[in-house]
């Protein structure tokens, strides 16, 4: 099987990535529930998209996650060249979600605080390159102006020691990755990489926010 992750720096020590301090904010501007179920998407890009992925299908309310590619064409989505940073495409991730059980803040307040760390610059963990740089595409404006406004509030309440590098940008398109991609986490639980970068953000998952991961 390809192995997508640099192997070299495969054992980052977690005292070495940049966490949030204390409570992690609720966003203060957000798009209202829906008081009948409506499948919405999100689509975001946070490095290794096993990891991103994984985090979100722990998510109650979240249908389904694909791990994919965003920010290129179609004839660069794949796997081997995106790898090689030879594209505009970034490992994303799209989220189908049922908008009367979770918001599209909720969804970006899992993303800050457990699925990646967004002040890592084209880069994430032991993986580099942009096509692991942090990244919230957006389908609309509304996702827009949420995803500011989120932004906004975590870099002026100094919520990391470092600076946001997170990129909002408009949603083009999104690929399915190759089918090995898909669920890699479940299906490969003790995968070196998965062992090392994948469980802690799942375990992280379910401390923070055990009332919202699924039994």
């Amino acid at each position: 099987m390809p192995i997508c992750k640099n192997l070299l720096f495969l054992f980052v020590p977690l005292s070495l990535i940049s966490a949030a301090s204390g409570p992690f904010p609720d966003p203060a501007v957000d798009l209202e529930k829906s008081t009948v179920k409506t499948k919405q998407t999100a689509v975001f890009a946070g490095g290794c998209f096993w990891c991103t992925e994984a985090v979100f299908e722990q998510l109650k309310g979240v249908e389904k996650v694909v791990s994919g590619y965003s920010g290129g064409d179609a004839a660069t989505a794949h796997y081997k060249i995106v790898g090689e940073g030879r594209t505009e495409h970034a490992e994303a991730i799209q989220i189908t979600y049922d908008s009367s059980r979770v918001s599209y803040g909720q969804l970006l307040k899992i993303f800050f605080s457990v699925a990646h760390d967004p002040t890592q610059l084209n880069r994430q963990g032991p993986d580099y390159g942009k096509q692991y740089r942090s990244a919230i595409f957006c389908a609309n404006d509304d996702q827009r102006r949420v995803a500011e406004a989120y932004i906004e509030q975590l870099s002026q309440g100094k919520v990391f020691p470092g600076p946001i590098v997170t990129l909002v940008v408009s949603l083009k398109a999104f690929f399915p990755a190759e089918a090995y991609h898909q669920d890699f986490v479940r299906n490969n639980p003790d995968h070196p990489y998965v062992v090392a970068n994948a469980l802690p953000k799942l375990q992280k998952m379910k401390k923070l926010y055990p009332d919202w991961v699924k039994k």
